[in-house]
């Protein structure tokens, strides 16, 4: 991971969000909602971008920031998110609403384990980005790559856990567990025969697996 300087150094030169988005970055922080960090969304965005995706799914809504700063970057996108608590759904709903890219984005309520059957109609996606229960990573994955056009990707967050993966001795066993799960997930994913997978350590780790398609 960056040391401190350069984090720092990195999101001065990040220009500032609208009104909105600052206002649910205070919401994220005051109300304990993890949200991406700042240099990893906008590495996010550069990849949705380069890739040209014109519909993405999102696991994992939370307050509905990263589908507005997403809607925002592609104006020409379209975005279903799901999102299974009530309370961040409402929150997210009120936020969507007051922006000016709700026609954008569609909110799927429930777990997204249970959702697949919903979202298929939307089918099929050029990014998906998972983003929800870290313990829960490869489900996702193998649920919603089944979603996923040819030549489409998959970027999946906080890969990196604050660097925990890397730390051999961890005091709590429930962080432990899910850094296990987390490490596991991680050589699953870069050993899968039909993505190639890199891990940047960007904010809190970003994956990006790209469908390999047909080798000639």
């Amino acid at each position: 991971m960056l040391n401190e300087k350069l984090h720092f150094y990195i999101e001065g030169l990040i220009q500032e969000r609208n009104p909105l988005l600052t206002e649910m970055e205070s919401y994220a922080e005051i109300h304990k909602v993890p949200i991406m960090e700042i240099a990893g969304i906008e590495a996010l965005l550069q990849l949705l971008r380069i890739q040209n995706s014109k519909k993405i799914l999102e696991v994992g809504t939370a307050i509905g920031y990263s589908a507005l700063r997403m809607a925002n970057a592609l104006p020409d996108s379209q975005i279903v998110t799901i999102e299974r608590d009530e309370e961040r759904i409402q929150a997210a709903k009120d936020f969507i609403k007051r922006s000016e890219h709700a026609h954008q984005i569609t909110l799927v309520e429930g777990d997204a384990l249970e959702v697949e059957e919903i979202v298929n109609k939307f089918a099929p996606y050029d990014t998906v980005f998972i983003d929800a229960a870290k313990g829960q990573y490869k489900k996702f994955f193998e649920i919603y790559s089944k979603h996923l056009s040819d030549d489409g990707m998959i970027i999946t967050d906080n890969v990196l856990f604050k660097g925990l993966v890397a730390e051999e001795e961890i005091e709590s066993k429930r962080v432990r567990n899910l850094v296990k799960k987390i490490n596991e997930f991680n050589h699953w994913l870069t050993q899968h025969p039909d993505y190639d997978s890199v891990i940047l350590p960007v904010g809190d780790g970003v994956a990006i697996s790209k469908r390999r398609g047909e080798r000639k």
